[in-house]
């Protein structure tokens, strides 16, 4: 429904590509530049720097495209009311997650999602609570399931469950012995630690913080984006993790790792953003809801 300029000019200037741009909305690139060339003339200002192959935006591009997105995101979100109007439950479903809710948590629910309604195409994205964050911002996703709690003032933010966090180690290291593991004795073995921007590095840096350990005092040997790569270094016995319960649940079963809870027990939220100003579709209210009472369901089972 939005000006097809505007569409144009917005994939060219994610890609940078005039080429790419036309492979992903089906069109010859001499009709990409036609209409970027239309939309330069309208808007009396250049769009783009070419020189030497490459393209870039220029100062107005910049602006140009914080209003694309804002716009598009918009004709979106009518497409869809107006669809939800006429009594139609279908069309896509942009989620994110971070990486534990997006690998372990999301997946079986957003197949029980679609085994109930056919009609819905759900997309998933899983990045960190950061990068899950930001596209919800720039109006890219519906719905964002983050581990802790948004500080964005242009987001809302809804406590979904509450999940635990425990120390993770292979079934030979000293820890594994031990009932509990308290903050303070974790100074005293090689640590893997997950990367910046993670919402679960954020939630252990504040538990440790609070117990008065400084995150800065373990020995972190590595960090690492991935639960999988890590859960693969701990169990090597090159040091322990710290990480949610539900991650190491196969492991456990095997005996590949050995979980000791922390004393006091390190326990987070898992919540979902949305930007503020944003129409919350029938879809993805009817998604949230269901996911919640899931979610509820399971923590239920796990007490």
């Amino acid at each position: 429904m939005a000006d097809r300029r505007l569409q144009v000019f917005h994939a060219v200037a994610k890609h940078l590509s005039f080429t790419k741009a036309a492979e992903t909305l089906f069109m010859t690139q001499p009709a990409v530049t036609f209409q970027i060339k239309q939309l330069e003339e309208h808007l009396g200002t250049r769009l783009f720097d070419r020189a030497q192959g490459r393209i870039s935006l220029t100062p107005a591009g910049i602006v140009a495209l914080e209003y694309a997105e804002r716009i598009l995101g918009l004709s979106e979100e009518l497409d869809r009311r107006l669809k939800e109007m006429g009594g139609h439950a279908a069309g896509p479903l942009l989620i994110g997650a971070s990486m534990t809710i997006g690998e372990y948590v999301l997946p079986q629910l957003i197949g029980k999602f679609k085994a109930r309604f056919p009609a819905v195409m759900p997309t998933l994205f899983v990045g960190n609570s950061e990068a899950v964050q930001d596209r919800v911002a720039e109006r890219s996703l519906d719905l964002g399931f983050i581990e802790g709690d948004s500080h964005r003032s242009t987001l809302l933010s809804e406590l979904c469950c509450e999940d635990e966090l425990q120390v993770v180690c292979a079934p030979s290291h000293p820890l594994a012995n031990e009932a509990f593991a308290l903050p303070s004795s974790l100074m005293q073995h090689p640590y893997i630690n997950r990367e910046a921007g993670s919402g679960t590095r954020e939630v252990i840096d504040h538990y440790l913080q609070k117990a008065g350990v400084t995150p800065e005092s373990l020995n972190a040997v590595v960090e690492l984006g991935s639960p999988e790569a890590i859960k693969g270094l701990v169990a090597t016995g090159l040091g322990f993790a710290i990480m949610s319960r539900v991650i190491a649940a196969k492991e456990l079963q095997l005996g590949q790792l050995a979980q000791i809870p922390l004393q006091p027990r390190l326990l987070r939220n898992f919540s979902v953003v949305y930007l503020k100003e944003r129409f919350h579709s029938r879809l993805a209210a009817g998604f949230l809801a269901f996911a919640k009472e899931q979610l509820a369901a399971a923590q239920r089972l796990a007490a």
